[in-house]
């Protein structure tokens, strides 16, 4: 595919976004970028323009419908986009800090973030690309999708249905001109790693994330799933029977 050069992305405040956003970044290339802390979000802007790119930050929550939309109208109509990266997310689980599991009040916040703030980041762009019969659309998912987790339940279901919502917009929306990627990565450095208080198989660093999925977007490969071990672990959960899988995954540690 031909390299974009008007890109938007979600959660770029920290972890994949940050890194994606840097991997990008370069003389021609204009960025959009949002975060729920501008603080944050201010040093990615920056690492940005070192590298040369034209920036455009904005801070504001991926669960705001209305600004959500305004704003990348607003960013398409000051340089038609050509990728949009739906990546902010939340983590969470059972081993929250009273010890009393996942809560009814954390699993909706999880799914309004993590499925509903990817809603809203991708359906403006689609009516747009629409129009042009063309436009990219990448969609942060996580391994953690292929098999629910009891330890961490909301996380791992918000993933599971970004995954499968991704998949079938792939198909749904070919004949638009519009490719749809599905990315699936293991444990990555980020907040949302830095949480978790067990031993994390394969931890990768962020830009090294990065790489792999800038090179999965650039051949429009479906499904950008990393790395190979532990998505083989996960392919495996997957197609256990319950009697086997469930033993297994409720001996796992869990999310805080």
């Amino acid at each position: 595919m031909k390299p974009p050069k008007s890109i938007l992305i979600t959660g770029a405040s920290s972890g994949i976004g940050r890194a994606l956003a840097q991997a990008y970044a370069a003389p021609g290339v204009i960025l959009f970028l949002s975060g729920r802390n501008l603080e944050r979000l201010q040093e990615t802007v920056a690492d940005c323009l070192d590298r040369g790119a034209d920036v455009h930050p904005k801070s504001l929550d991926v669960t705001d419908r209305a600004a959500m939309e305004a704003w990348i109208r607003e960013s398409d109509s000051l340089s038609p986009l050509d990728l949009v990266i739906a990546n902010a997310g939340i983590s969470g689980g059972v081993a929250g800090k009273d010890k009393s599991g996942e809560t009814e009040a954390q699993a909706r916040q999880i799914f309004d973030i993590n499925f509903n703030g990817v809603l809203n980041s991708i359906y403006p762009a689609i009516e747009l690309y629409k129009l042009r019969q063309r436009g990219q659309i990448a969609i942060v998912s996580s391994l953690a999708g292929y098999r629910g987790l009891p330890g961490a339940p909301a996380y791992s279901a918000s993933k599971a249905a970004v995954k499968a919502y991704g998949e079938a917009l792939r198909g749904a929306l070919k004949r638009d001109g519009i490719a749809v990627n599905v990315i699936c990565p293991g444990f990555v450095v980020s907040r949302i790693t830095d949480a978790n208080r067990f031993p994390m198989p394969f931890l990768m660093k962020a830009d090294r994330a990065a790489i792999l999925i800038k090179k999965g977007l650039s051949v429009n490969r479906a499904v950008i799933a990393f790395p190979w071990p532990t998505r083989f672990v996960s392919w495996i959960f997957r197609i256990l029977p319950g009697r086997l899988a469930v033993p297994l995954l409720s001996g796992l540690p869990a999310k805080e």
